[in-house]
């Protein structure tokens, strides 16, 4: 069964409704985005912050996994799917892939401000000041903020290098370090980009585009995939 990667990001998500930061203008409310997305936002006003991400994961608890997401679902019947994804949502899991690992964290977690390996799951959609881990620290949204480091990263580069088939879903390829994963993939694997806006993807890859959204791209690749690559 060949091993085929999947990289998604903000797009892919889209058609079931969340909002992404690019939809937001760079701002929430009247507040720069950075200043609930970052180490010196949370520093400065964590009430701030943890309201941002509440009213994220209320809106993540009315969502729906989209057809994109099924349609990877359905390709782990003939291949060996694997999703690295850029979202903080849990609609992959929801939808039903059995391999999902998350470069920017979870929304739907937390983790503590002063042993970052304890990490909870969030009870309903709140987390506020106060709530605390086991070892008495604040607890703070499981979240690679801008300007932190990605630490699913190596693992997410052996994924990509032991890739037979490559496909990128709603993803600029301008966020790096994920959009350089797509170096990690080797020369002769195939690369697909499903977006419905035109991507800029590295010259020294080759690969093969399908303008349109993640529900009907996905099905448009299914075909493809089905009729030469099993």
């Amino acid at each position: 069964m060949k091993k085929l990667v999947v990289l998604t990001g903000a797009g892919m998500s889209a058609e079931s409704g969340l909002k992404t930061f690019r939809d937001m203008g760079g701002l929430w409310e009247e507040y720069e985005v950075t200043q609930v997305a970052s180490p010196e936002g949370w520093e400065e006003d964590k009430e701030l912050v943890l309201r941002f991400y509440n009213e994220r994961r209320r809106q993540l608890l009315t969502a729906e996994p989209n057809k994109g997401h099924l349609g990877l679902v359905e390709l782990e019947k003939h291949f060996d799917v694997h999703i690295i994804t850029q979202n903080v949502d849990d609609l992959h899991e929801r939808a039903g892939s059995t391999k999902v690992l998350h470069l920017h964290g979870e929304l739907k977690k937390s983790q503590s401000t002063g042993d970052p390996s304890l990490v909870y799951d969030i009870q309903g959609s709140e987390l506020n000041l106060g709530d605390k881990c086991e070892k008495g620290f604040q607890l703070r949204p499981y979240i690679v903020w801008f300007g932190e480091a990605v630490p699913a990263i190596t693992e997410a580069e052996a994924i990509c290098n032991s890739a037979d088939i490559f496909l990128v879903i709603g993803t600029s390829l301008n966020v790096y370090p994920a959009a350089g994963l797509i170096h990690s993939v080797l020369p002769f694997a195939p690369v697909f980009l499903i977006d419905p806006n035109t991507v800029q993807a590295p010259a020294r890859k080759k690969y093969s585009f399908i303008q349109d959204t993640a529900s009907s791209g996905i099905q448009k690749l299914k075909k493809i995939l089905l009729e030469e690559y099993l």
